[in-house]
């Protein structure tokens, strides 16, 4: 019996606050880890009004703006779900990759089992900063991204435009992927 193929999708979010439910996911940016070019984005009208300043400071989104030209969640998850039956097929495995996964699993697993009823990712994610800490052995201080990125030297940086910033992760993924390939 073969193990499903497993196909890395780097995943970053924008939002309007911490938590998800209470806050909105104002925007979604994935690519397929090993082929950044192949991405997926999309803005998401909020579904409340309630916002942390600080958040919308960060990304220069405009919950105002976000309403008139935001996709409806309903079909923003829909459009998504598509995107990744595009990379995988029906015994594929999908395997979430984030910086910071907890965060912005968070907030698409909410969405998914809110509004589309199931997160084609199932309930797991893989968080660079921890498969940083361990590949490297260093302490958790050492995964922030400004360190990671002094060590590594990505060719990208991060922008907090939520395609751009999950193409980043996917280079930075990439980077440890051949390092720990490396060390076998």
């Amino acid at each position: 019996m073969n193990s499903p193929r497993e196909v890395f999708i780097s995943v970053d979010v924008e939002t309007a606050g911490p938590i998800p439910g209470e806050y909105s996911l104002l925007s979604i940016g994935a690519c397929s880890a090993f082929d950044p070019d192949n991405g997926f984005t999309v803005e998401v009208k909020p579904i409340n009004d309630k916002f942390d300043p600080k958040a919308l400071e960060v990304t220069g989104l405009s919950m105002e703006e976000l309403r008139g030209r935001g996709l409806e969640p309903e079909a923003a998850m829909k459009t998504f779900s598509s995107w990744l039956a595009t990379l995988a097929g029906p015994d594929d495995a999908l395997v979430f990759v984030g910086f910071n996964a907890p965060f912005d699993w968070s907030f698409v697993n909410y969405y998914f089992h809110r509004f589309s009823g199931a997160n084609p990712f199932g309930f797991t994610a893989l968080d660079i900063k921890a498969l940083y800490m361990g590949a490297m052995r260093c302490s958790w201080r050492d995964t922030r991204s400004s360190r990671i990125a002094e060590h590594l030297k990505p060719a990208l940086s991060g922008t907090h435009d939520a395609l751009c910033d999950a193409r980043y992760q996917a280079e930075i993924f990439r980077l440890i992927w051949r390092d720990l390939l490396a060390h076998q």
